[in-house]
């Protein structure tokens, strides 16, 4: 008996504990709609001092404290592109930095909008480059991922990190997987890893080949990757032959994949290869085909340089037609 009451006063306090959370939690809900109601209502009738009076006294970003109201009015203006709006508000001392309860930034909005003119102007006004959100997206992610290259040339040119840190979400990746190949170039020229790998996505160019896009395999094979490097014993190629995607299969045979690769299965791209698809064909067809001298010159040319130093084939005293030819021009 004893035990039983002992139980059911533990089943209750924890009830009351669950209860007390539940409450709160409307509570600050209730309190978060008030005051963006009360926000929206003072800009409306064009007391935006007034509006930014409330935002600053509630939401406390003059002093970059975590806000956790979902929307400012700047993170509207930000997302619908609204310049003048928006440039009004950072006046009038809205931080250029204020975020949401999930951390998404201005930034965050402009650049996924591709809103590049309001994007400039934050970064003025002090916004962080490389701030991210609870998921570790950054701006820079979210220009990738609209394809948005001109705003990845703003934030990088503005001292956002091309490379994502480890175990955050990758904009070459996201560039990559969407075909966004003007941003996977961008990337590339300040300095992002060809071949950074994630366990569980392998590299860019691996997510090229499965996502099916030509130019940017092309890209960053011109960039100097890894043709063999994909996903742990996985290829690209094996990636590419699964696809049925013949102009990608090409393309890295071209740029010297191994078609003798094998995966964790013990199984070569050919194999691999839907039964009596283009790409099976094209495969067994190169097994049987010999590789020409110029062709192999040229693969030998480019391993023996490195993927570091392939920007200084210019720079080589060969025939323009020669470097052309080793730079796949």
């Amino acid at each position: 008996m004893a035990e039983f009451l002992e139980s059911h006063s533990f089943v209750s306090r924890c009830t009351n504990v669950y209860f007390s959370i539940f409450a709160l939690f409307c509570f600050k809900l209730f309190i978060k709609i008030s005051l963006n109601i009360l926000t929206h209502f003072y800009a409306v009738r064009g007391n935006r001092k007034e509006a930014a009076r409330i935002a600053a006294e509630f939401y406390d970003f003059r002093q970059g404290h975590r806000s956790w109201a979902d929307r400012s009015p700047l993170h509207e203006a930000a997302c619908q592109g609204r310049l003048l709006a928006l440039r009004t508000l950072l006046s009038q001392g809205y931080s250029a930095s204020i975020i949401t309860i999930d951390h998404v930034t201005p930034l965050h909005e402009a650049c996924l909008g591709d809103h590049v003119a309001c994007a400039r102007a934050l970064i003025e006004a002090g916004a962080n480059v490389n701030a991210t959100t609870i998921d570790g997206v950054t701006p820079l992610f979210n220009a990738c991922s609209r394809g948005s290259s001109t705003c990845a040339e703003v934030l990088l040119e503005n001292g956002a990190k091309p490379q994502a840190e480890v175990c955050r979400p990758s904009p070459i990746h996201e560039a990559t997987s969407k075909g966004k190949a003007a941003c996977v170039e961008a990337l590339l020229a300040w300095g992002a890893d060809v071949d950074y790998e994630i366990p569980h996505l392998g590299t860019p160019l691996y997510i090229a080949c499965v996502s099916q896009e030509l130019q940017c395999t092309r890209t960053l094979l011109d960039g100097g990757a890894n043709v063999q490097k994909g996903h742990f014993l996985e290829s690209p190629l094996h990636a590419a032959a699964q696809k049925d995607c013949t102009e990608v299969i090409k393309v890295l045979l071209e740029f010297g994949a191994n078609i003798n690769a094998k995966n964790l299965e013990l199984k070569r791209p050919v194999e691999t290869a839907p039964p009596s698809s283009l790409a099976e064909g094209l495969l067994l067809l190169y097994e049987a085909t010999p590789r020409s001298l110029l062709q192999l010159c040229r693969l030998g040319i480019r391993d023996y340089m490195g993927c570091s130093r392939l920007h200084l084939i210019p720079q080589l005293k060969l025939p323009t037609l020669l470097q052309k030819y080793l730079q796949y021009r």
